[in-house]
C-alpha cells in the first residue's frame, strides 16, 4: 500500500479524512497483526492530522459564536437603549416585543408590557384612530405618522408619534413594528413658540395701536377714522372668507392707512373751510408719504402697497399712481370702500355728517366704476342684512 504523506492529508476536508480513516481502521482492527509498521506510522498520523483539524475546527466555532454573541449583545443594547420606543405588535395591538426605552415611556416594566393589550396604555379616546391605524398596516397599505396620547404611570399622559411598517413573521403571520417618538419636549417647545408668537402680536398690536393714536392726535376732528375704518374692513374681509390671518392684517392696514398724514401741517388736516389747491396737493400726498414710512418696516401683512394705492380708483381717476382696475390691490380696493363709508358717515371740519344711507348711496352707485362691485356688495349687505354698526 502506498503511504500519504501528512502534507496530503491536511489537504483533504476533515470529514473525508475521518471517513477514510474510519474505513482503513475497521478492516484492520480484526486483523492487527497485518498492519505494517510503516502503514501503522501513517495512520496515526493521519489521526493526529484529524485532530488537529477538528480543534482547529472547534476554536472556529468558538470564536464565531463569541463574535455573535458580542454583536448579539450590541444589537441588544442598541435596541433597548435607543433613544426612540419600538414594539413589536401582532394584528390585535398585542404586544409581541418592546424595547426598555417603551417600558419606560409607559413607565412600566417590561415584563408587564409584553405579551399584552397595548389598548390599556393609549387614551380613551384615541383608542379608535389607533385601532384604525393598524388595520391600515396590516392591510399593508400607506399610512401616515399618527399623533396620540399613551397614558404613563399614574395615568400621566404622554404625546407621541406612532410610525408603523407591516413585517410578517417567518411563518407570514403579520407583525407590526412600530417606533414611538415622544413628543413631549416638541410640545413643550411648540407651547412657547405659541406664547412667545402671542407676545410679539400683542406687542406689534401695541405699536400699531400707538402709530395710529400718533396720527389722529394731530387731526382730532377725524379722531377715531382709522379704528372705525379697521373695524369695518376687518368685516369686510372677514365676509369675504379671508383667513383669521389675512383678517387680521386688513385691521391692521385700517389702523395705518392714514399714517401718512403726519408730515402733512396740522393746520391743514383741521381747517374748517375750503382747501387750496396747493394745500389738497398736500393732503393727496399723505398716501406716499404713508409708503415712505412703511416699506422697510417688516410686517406680517401686506401694509405699504395697499396704503399707497387707497385712494386709487377702479377708473383710474384715483391718486398718487393713476392706477385702474386689477393693478390696484384687493387690500386697497377693500380698504376704499371701508374709508369712503366712514368718512362720508362722519363729521368732518368741512361738512357735518352725511349719514350711512348716503355712504351706501355713494359706493352703490359707483359699484364697478370706482369701487370694486364684490367689496361694494359685501359692504352693503353688513349694514342692511347683518346690523353692522360703527362702535
Amino acid at each position: 500500500m502506498t503511504a500519504r504523506t501528512a502534507p496530503q492529508a491536511a489537504a483533504d476536508k476533515p470529514e473525508d479524512l475521518r471517513r477514510r480513516v474510519e474505513a482503513r481502521l475497521k478492516s484492520r482492527i480484526a486483523n492487527l497483526e497485518q498492519i505494517s509498521p510503516e502503514e501503522a506510522l501513517n495512520l496515526l498520523q493521519e489521526l493526529h492530522i484529524h485532530q488537529v483539524e477538528l480543534e482547529m475546527q472547534n476554536e472556529q466555532l468558538r470564536q464565531t459564536q463569541a463574535e455573535l454573541e458580542t454583536a448579539l449583545t450590541r444589537y441588544t443594547d442598541l435596541y433597548d437603549f435607543a433613544p426612540v420606543a419600538y414594539l413589536t405588535l401582532d394584528e390585535r395591538g398585542w404586544v409581541l416585543e418592546a424595547n426598555l426605552t417603551a417600558a419606560r415611556l409607559l413607565g412600566t416594566e417590561r415584563s408587564r408590557l409584553v405579551q399584552q393589550s397595548l389598548a390599556p396604555f393609549i387614551r380613551p379616546e384615541d383608542i379608535k384612530q389607533f385601532r384604525d391605524h393598524l388595520v391600515t398596516v396590516v392591510q399593508d397599505r400607506p399610512v401616515p405618522p399618527l399623533e396620540l396620547n399613551l397614558l404613563g404611570k399614574d395615568g400621566a399622559e404622554v404625546a407621541v408619534q406612532l410610525d408603523s411598517l407591516l413585517v410578517p413573521d417567518a411563518a407570514g403571520h403579520p407583525q407590526v413594528r412600530t417606533s414611538l417618538i415622544d413628543l413631549t419636549d416638541r410640545r413643550r417647545a411648540e407651547e412657547s413658540l405659541a406664547a412667545s408668537y402671542e407676545k410679539l402680536r400683542s406687542a406689534l398690536s401695541g405699536t400699531v395701536q400707538a402709530l395710529s393714536a400718533t396720527v389722529e392726535t394731530r387731526d382730532p376732528y377725524t379722531s377715531g377714522h382709522q379704528r372705525r375704518v379697521a373695524h369695518l374692513v376687518g368685516a369686510i374681509s372677514l365676509e369675504m372668507g379671508f383667513s383669521q390671518e389675512q383678517c387680521d392684517g386688513m385691521q391692521a392696514l385700517g389702523l395705518l392707512h392714514d399714517i401718512g398724514k403726519i408730515a402733512v401741517p396740522a393746520e391743514i388736516l383741521s381747517k374748517p373751510g375750503k382747501l387750496s389747491e396747493i394745500e389738497f396737493n398736500l393732503i393727496k400726498a399723505h398716501p406716499q408719504a404713508g409708503y415712505d414710512i412703511l416699506k422697510d418696516i417688516e410686517l406680517p401683512w401686506p401694509i405699504a402697497q395697499p396704503v399707497l394705492q387707497h385712494h386709487e380708483r377702479l377708473d383710474g381717476s384715483g391718486y398718487p399712481q393713476g392706477l385702474t382696475g386689477p393693478d390696484i390691490a384687493l387690500e386697497a380696493r377693500l380698504l376704499t370702500v371701508a374709508d369712503v363709508v366712514e368718512a362720508m358717515a362722519s363729521h368732518r371740519p368741512y361738512r357735518p355728517a352725511l349719514g350711512i344711507e348716503q355712504a351706501l348711496a355713494e359706493i352703490s352707485r359707483n359699484r364697478g366704476v370706482l369701487y370694486d362691485p364684490e367689496v361694494v356688495d359685501v359692504c352693503v349687505k353688513l349694514f342692511t342684512g347683518k346690523s353692522f354698526q360703527f362702535d
